[in-house]
């Protein structure tokens, strides 16, 4: 292998793992549940119940945080917005009034938002060697 091609892996491996993790996340946890919750008054929840936001949630927490202590802060932030936000685009997509672009562009903002946040907080409690790496214990 180049030597040019195993640098470029090595910059687009680190954000697409967490991308796909991402998307099997969502498939996982949300992918299966399409039907909405009809209440006796005529109201509806869902189709997503706050448990399964909560495992996805917990689910990509290791993952970003494992990133974002290895100094890859674009797979920690970008890797599971843009996972996420496929996966809501092609989940949603069959909606026929297009609200879901709303919906989705929420999603990526959202993720983008705590992934950026988790990754701040992490970075900051985890002193970088001279490779950027962090110091070992």
């Amino acid at each position: 292998m180049s030597q040019g091609l195993r640098k470029s892996l090595s910059h687009v491996v680190p954000a697409l793992v967490p991308a796909v993790v991402a998307s099997a996340a969502w498939a996982a946890w949300l992918g299966w549940d399409q039907q909405r919750d009809v209440h006796p008054d005529g109201s509806s929840t869902g189709p997503y119940e706050p448990w399964q936001v909560i495992g996805l949630v917990l689910t990509l927490l290791p993952p970003v945080c494992w990133a974002a202590y290895r100094r890859r802060f674009a797979g920690s932030v970008l890797g599971p917005t843009a996972g996420l936000t496929l996966a809501a685009l092609y989940d949603w997509s069959d909606d026929g009034s297009g609200l879901f672009v709303i919906g989705v562009g929420l999603v990526m903002a959202g993720t983008f938002a705590a992934t950026a946040a988790v990754t701040a907080v992490i970075s900051v409690l985890t002193p970088a060697g001279r490779n950027g790496r962090p110091m070992p214990a």
